[in-house]
């Protein structure tokens, strides 16, 4: 695992897009692992603006998302599509065809996850994949549990989560209770691993993500096992260790 420092989350933000760049200038077909949440926000804006200067090009890669919320249409402002169209594909020359997110209209959760399990594997798995850093250790919608999910699968959000995303809704009852997710062994099985994280509220997350045993109770901690992981924080979520 290497770990980036950087100043603050401008500087995190630059160096996070810098490594995707690089992945798809290196990779122009490469399949991009993204994930949703204020921080990541940052490094789409750099890379929108990398592909308005010409020095990227979206136009074979393809992507899936980590998760989407059980309930809500494409078409719903709080869904993870509309933030991913938002945020990212909107902005460059990406083929929607190949830009993927769990079905969060599919009520069937088997059905919902088996297709989106297949989906990963029919574009070949994911060269780098994208996570954030929850508050308690989750990455992607995978909780804290008793055991690390392999696949796609439907989970019900803990109260954490369910008041952490309350800033994005009307209500705290508007707040979905259920969401699609890659399990862990979806996240595993990717070539490369790049975790964005900042501020001071992460910092403990952060030590016992990275630096305390492997756990399903920090579901991040399952990282330190995987062979191509940088962690790129600012000096508030680093201030911990």
């Amino acid at each position: 695992m290497r770990i980036i420092r950087t100043k603050d989350y401008q500087e995190m933000s630059r160096r996070a897009a810098g490594l995707i760049s690089a992945q798809i200038i290196m990779k122009p077909e490469c399949v991009l692992g993204l994930a949703t949440g204020s921080t990541p926000v940052g490094l789409y804006r750099q890379l929108v603006e990398g592909y308005r200067k010409g020095d990227l090009d979206f136009s074979r890669v393809t992507t899936v998302n980590l998760d989407e919320y059980k309930g809500l249409s494409r078409e719903n402002e709080q869904s993870y599509y509309y933030f991913m169209n938002d945020n990212l594909f909107r902005h460059v020359n990406i083929d929607r065809e190949k830009t993927h997110l769990p079905d969060g209209m599919e009520p069937d959760s088997g059905k919902a996850c088996a297709d989106y399990n297949g989906i990963i594997d029919a574009v070949g798995g994911i060269d780098l994949q994208l996570l954030g850093l929850g508050h308690n250790g989750h990455i992607g919608f995978n909780e804290p549990c008793v055991h690390f999910e392999l696949g796609t699968h439907c989970v019900d959000l803990t109260e954490s989560t369910i008041r952490a995303n309350r800033r994005f809704f009307d209500s705290y009852e508007a707040v979905p209770r259920q969401a699609y997710t890659m399990g862990i062994g979806n996240i595993m099985k990717a070539r490369k691993i790049l975790v964005v994280v900042s501020g001071e509220d992460k910092a403990a997350a952060v030590k016992e993500a990275f630096f305390g045993p492997v756990t399903p109770k920090v579901p991040a901690s399952v990282l330190q096992l995987h062979p191509d992981v940088c962690v790129v924080a600012d000096e508030a979520a680093l201030s911990g260790i």
